[in-house]
């Protein structure tokens, strides 16, 4: 895997996972919003932890975007997976989450489903130029 392939993946996976985690550290402390009081959604906006989960979730898209103009999406989007296991890591210790052993095993699961998806090539030829390919060759 290429430098680049790989920086590119780890901010998709880092900026997820701690996007999300901070989202929930800022809802933890501006508390449940009910339909009836959507207005508290602009209080919301305004914690420090929400609005550095949104800086993060915004990093995760500006590279997943640039992930997308260079690989296949059946390629980076199970890639990005691995952003679950930020997510369960710094739930655990940031978030203090109790995280039981069933997690744990879906969590090393969808580990080990990134790593197949990894494994193969990140851009596939497109069918029908591959046909045409080997219709020229026969």
């Amino acid at each position: 895997m290429k430098l680049k392939t790989c920086l590119i993946y780890i901010a998709i996976a880092c900026c997820n996972g701690a996007g999300d985690v901070l989202l929930k550290r800022g809802m933890q402390q501006v508390g449940e919003i009910h339909l009836a009081h959507w207005t508290h959604v602009f209080a919301a906006v305004a914690n420090p932890w929400v609005i550095l989960g949104i800086l993060c979730l915004a990093g995760f898209f500006y590279s997943y975007l640039t992930a997308l103009s260079w690989a296949d999406l059946t390629y980076v989007l199970p890639a990005t997976a691995f952003g679950y296991v930020v997510t369960a890591v710094l739930s655990k210790y940031f978030l203090h989450e109790s995280i039981s052993l069933s997690r744990w095993t879906g969590v090393l699961l969808i580990a080990g489903g990134v790593g197949l998806v990894t494994r193969g090539p990140s851009l596939t030829e497109p069918q029908l130029e591959r046909a045409l390919v080997e219709q020229e060759v026969i």
